[in-house]
C-alpha cells in the first residue's frame, strides 16, 4: 500500500483527489493521512467525501475513514468498471473537481461512461464548467479520450444546486503530447454570468475587459440558478489549446477589482511566451502521465504543479522533471 502524506506541498484536497485517481488507474491501494492538514477546516468536507464515495463506486473499492471530518482514509480498488453514475455533493462544493477525480481512471478503460454530479459549477478555487468544456475536453481528445461535458444547471456558491453531465470514452493514446506553441491568439472573448443581482455589476466587469484587453467580443448573460452568483470568464483561443481564466463575484468586493484580477492573469499569460497557463498546467500532469507523456512550457511552477509531479512519480514508472529557460519553464513527463 502506498502511503501519502496529505500535508505535503499545498496540503489541500488536490492530494486526496490525485491519490484516488492514480489508485484507480493503476490498481494500487493507497492510504492518505493528514488530509487537508493545511486548511482552516482539516479533513474531508462534503465535496471531498463525495469524491471518495464516487471513486469507491467506480472501482468497487474497500474504503475506511470515509466520513465527514476524517483526516485519514485507506482506499483499495478491486474492479474498475464503466457505467452510468450519479452523485450529489449536497452543498455548493465543486462538481468539476469530483469529475476530475474520476476521469483519469475511466479513461484507462475501453468503453463509455456517463457521469452526473450535482453541486457547484462555478466556484472559487475550482475549474468552472467552461474550463472543463473548452480547455480540458479538447486536450483529452488529443490524448485519445473522448470527453464531452454538458452544463444542465448553474450552481453558484453558497446555494449550489448545479449539475454537470460528462461522458468519458477511453482509452489513452500512447503518443506524447507536446504543447510548445506560443503564437498569437486566434480569438479572445469574455463572458459575464450573473443571477440575483443587478446587471450593471456584470456589465462593469466587462467594461474592464473592454478597456484593458481591447476586447470587442464581450457577452453579458443572465442565467438561472438556485441562488445568486456572478462569474467572469475570459477565454484565449489558440490552434492547439484554449485557456480559460475565471473570477467570481464576492459580497463586498467591487466588480472592477474582480475583473482586474482576471485581466491581470490574462495579460501575464499573453506576455509570458508560454503555451500553458498556470492552472491548466497542474491539471495536465495526471492525464499526460497516464497517456504517452509529453512536454509543455508554462510560467513558474505553482505548488500544485510540483505536488502533482511528485504524486505521479509515486504511482507510475516515469521521469517527471522541470527545467528553466529564462522566464519559461519546461515540464517533461517521459515513460
Amino acid at each position: 500500500m502506498i502511503v501519502i502524506d496529505g500535508s505535503y506541498g499545498e496540503g489541500g484536497g488536490q492530494i486526496l483527489r490525485t491519490s484516488l485517481a492514480l489508485s484507480m488507474a493503476t490498481g494500487k491501494s493507497v492510504r492518505v493521512n493528514s488530509i487537508r492538514a493545511k486548511r482552516s477546516k482539516p479533513g474531508l468536507l462534503r465535496q471531498h467525501l463525495t469524491a471518495v464515495q464516487a471513486a469507491a463506486r467506480v472501482s468497487a473499492a474497500c474504503v475506511t475513514g470515509d466520513e465527514l471530518g476524517s483526516q485519514e482514509i485507506t482506499f483499495e480498488p478491486t474492479h474498475l468498471h464503466h457505467g452510468v453514475f450519479e452523485f450529489s455533493i449536497g452543498s455548493a462544493g465543486s462538481a468539476s473537481l469530483v469529475l476530475q477525480t474520476l476521469i483519469p481512471a475511466l479513461a484507462s478503460l475501453d468503453g463509455t461512461s456517463q457521469i452526473s454530479v450535482e453541486g457547484g459549477t462555478h466556484n472559487q478555487w475550482a475549474p468552472p464548467f467552461e474550463f472543463m468544456d473548452l480547455s480540458l475536453a479538447p486536450l483529452m481528445k488529443q490524448l485519445g479520450v473522448g470527453c464531452g461535458v454538458e452544463l444542465e444547471r448553474y450552481g453558484f456558491f453558497p446555494a449550489g444546486g448545479g449539475r454537470l453531465n460528462m461522458s468519458v470514452q477511453g482509452c489513452w493514446s500512447k503518443s506524447a503530447l507536446n504543447l510548445l506553441e506560443t503564437g498569437p491568439p486566434t480569438r479572445i472573448w469574455a463572458r459575464a454570468l450573473f443571477n440575483g443581482m443587478p446587471a450593471h455589476i456584470a456589465e462593469r466587469e466587462l467594461d474592464v475587459c473592454r478597456s484593458q484587453l481591447k476586447l470587442a467580443d464581450c457577452q453579458l448573460r443572465r442565467v438561472s440558478s438556485r441562488g445568486p452568483g456572478n462569474a467572469l470568464l475570459v477565454v484565449v483561443e489558440r490552434p492547439q489549446l484554449v485557456s480559460v481564466f475565471a473570477g467570481f463575484g464576492k459580497r463586498g468586493v467591487r466588480a472592477e477589482l474582480i475583473a482586474q484580477q482576471v485581466v491581470s492573469s490574462v495579460q501575464h499569460f499573453l506576455q509570458s511566451d508560454v503555451a500553458v497557463e498556470e492552472y491548466l498546467a497542474d491539471q495536465l500532469i495526471l492525464p499526460m502521465a497516464l497517456a504517452g507523456g509529453g512536454h509543455f512550457t508554462t510560467t513558474e511552477p505553482s505548488t500544485h504543479l510540483l505536488t502533482q509531479l511528485n504524486m505521479v512519480s509515486r504511482f507510475l514508472e516515469l521521469e517527471a522533471r522541470v527545467t528553466r529557460d529564462g522566464d519559461r519553464w519546461h515540464v517533461h513527463l517521459e515513460h
